[in-house]
């Protein structure tokens, strides 16, 4: 009996791992993050079990809480032969997973990691958005905007890097977050790309300013990129599937 947390990938059902789709194939219970793409339950077996168990930063009656879905990995690990945890993204990039494993672990339940393309790469890439790029940035920082300015991230020295910083969780903070960036040293001329729903039809691109992020009009899920690199944006092909 082994729970498998699988990343099931930024949204486009086309971007799942072989390794992820082998194991939704063979799954006794699925248990699902609110932003995964239904589609990809397409591919589990009929008779299956599968359990809606994600979270809604703005809505906690439709939340199922982290506790509540350690539980029911506890539950269903402790009895199925495969229990697919399926999380958007990548299980271990702002996804909570190492909770998961370590609730897991501490119960003496099996359990395995299977990466996925994290949004916070992925959706950049396919808007022609290299987050690296020799000569205008050489890093990357992935920083969650879920508790705006409340929180521990040290805003002044993300501002200091030089880094591309890709935002995730932080289309409601977002204007706080930019004014901690200005007051860090970042010009508000910075550009700034917006990606919501990134690799699904319903992706929306929204090409704008750190001055001015907070007066743009952004629904979440969105991947905000914040540096030069965004001015390479629609260098590709890729579109929406």
């Amino acid at each position: 009996m082994t729970v498998y947390l699988v990343g099931a990938g930024p949204g486009d059902p086309g971007l799942l791992t072989r390794r992820g789709g082998e194991l939704l194939a063979s799954a006794d219970v699925v248990i699902v993050d609110r932003l995964v793409d239904r589609r990809l339950l397409e591919e589990v077996p009929e008779g299956a079990t599968v359990i809606l168990a994600g979270k809604h930063g703005h809505d906690p009656s439709a939340s199922t809480t982290q506790e509540q879905i350690n539980a029911l990995l506890l539950e269903h690990g402790a009895r199925s032969e495969v229990v697919v945890r399926l999380k958007g993204g990548d299980p271990f990039v702002l996804g909570r997973g190492g909770e998961e494993v370590l609730a897991l672990a501490a119960a003496g339940i099996d359990v395995e990691v299977v990466p996925g393309i994290s949004s916070a790469l992925a959706v950049p890439a396919l808007a022609g958005v290299p987050v690296t790029h020799r000569g205008v940035s050489q890093a990357v920082t992935i920083v969650s905007g879920h508790n705006g300015t409340n929180g521990d991230v040290d805003w002044a020295a993300l501002a200091a890097s030089g880094a591309t910083l890709v935002l995730l969780m932080a289309v409601a903070a977002r204007s706080g977050i930019a004014a901690a960036l200005v007051e860090g040293g970042l010009p508000p001329g910075t550009p700034v790309l917006a990606v919501e729903w990134g690799s699904t039809p319903a992706e929306r691109r929204v090409a704008t300013t750190l001055g001015a992020l907070g007066d743009v009009h952004l629904e979440a899920p969105a991947v905000i990129v914040i540096g030069a690199v965004t001015d390479l944006a629609g260098l590709t092909s890729d579109q929406p599937r």
